[in-house]
């Protein structure tokens, strides 16, 4: 629009100068430069199309020319390795029919010689392979082996978790079973796959005394109640005393192995009187003064323990296996 306004003015400025004819003939004359103006520019939009059409033709055959290269490369890089790897095959060929025709040319005495040598590399191989043959078969046997100690192994841990949890469950039915005294110096507790339940003597007995207390029996029951359904537990019972001696001869026992021991006995009658528990699963036993929990607290080291130990003859047995 602004590339014809100079026309208009350039018209009018005629058309003020000169005749009415000569001012039709250059109107004329600029309606035909418009015109050509607008066919040029129409020529010239073609002509800008057909150049970025050349131009994406020309970037499309050089990508081509690209690949026909590298394509072209590659080609020529296998067809020198197959030219080497046949020349290969021509050596050895050359040098097999080489060796094929010294071999029928030679004599006698080298025909025997090479065949004596081909005998003997036939009867080393051979012998490779029996021993070969004989290390196939001891491997098959360590194998076998191998895999009946990992079945073994296997087996072996699957019983070590069973009775690990066995025991746990063990010890959480005697602590819910006693839970009543917790905090009368009695405690439960696990270690090395057995429930050790360890009551102080003064919730058993008086002073110096054998005789299990009306709350001890109590607490006695309790636990032989929980216990007695376990048929593969054994049972030890084992009574321990501080490094107090003994002084007179009124007491029933001597010192304090004998002190340990009826302390202990006493406590296994109880258990064994007021449930079902098998008496061949029961020990009573006497430690006396000589294991300590606290050499320097005797109130803690005067008690009765009673250790819950699952049986492992299956466990023993398949080690032993």
């Amino acid at each position: 629009m602004k590339s014809a306004l100079p026309i208009i003015a350039l018209l009018l400025f005629i058309s003020s100068c000169v005749p009415g004819r000569r001012f039709q003939e250059v109107q004329n004359e600029a309606i035909q430069c418009a015109k050509e103006k607008k066919e040029l520019s129409a020529k010239f939009d073609a002509i800008n199309e057909d150049l970025t059409e050349c131009l994406s033709r020309q970037k499309t055959i050089e990508e081509s020319l690209t690949r026909l290269k590298k394509d072209t490369a590659l080609l020529s890089s296998s067809l020198n390795r197959m030219t080497t790897q046949y020349d290969k095959i021509n050596e050895l060929n050359e040098q097999l029919m080489s060796k094929q025709a010294s071999l029928m040319s030679s004599s006698e005495s080298e025909k025997k010689e090479l065949l004596e040598n081909l005998l003997a590399l036939q009867k080393d191989l051979q012998e490779q392979q029996t021993r070969l043959t004989t290390l196939e078969t001891e491997l098959n046997q360590k194998s076998s082996l191998l895999e009946d100690r990992e079945g073994r192994v296997k087996e072996l841990e699957e019983l070590l978790a069973s009775k690990d949890a066995a025991v746990r469950a063990l010890k959480d039915k005697v602590s819910d079973a006693l839970l009543g005294f917790k905090d009368k110096g009695l405690t439960v507790v696990e270690k090395d796959g057995r429930v050790y339940v360890s009551l102080e003597a003064k919730l058993l007995f008086a002073s110096g005394s054998t005789s299990v207390s009306a709350e001890g029996t109590s607490a006695l029951i309790q636990l032989s109640k929980a216990i007695e359904g376990e048929k593969d537990l054994s049972i030890l019972v084992e009574g321990h005393t501080d490094t107090d001696k003994i002084i007179g001869n009124s007491a029933p026992y001597k010192d304090n192995w004998d002190l340990s021991v009826m302390r202990a006995t006493s406590v296994v009658r109880i258990m064994q009187g007021n449930s079902s528990i098998d008496p061949t699963q029961l020990t009573a036993a006497g430690r006396g003064e000589y294991l300590p929990v606290d050499p320097t607290d005797k109130a803690k080291n005067r008690r009765i323990e009673i250790i819950l130990a699952p049986d492992l003859t299956e466990l023993f047995n398949l080690i032993s296996e």
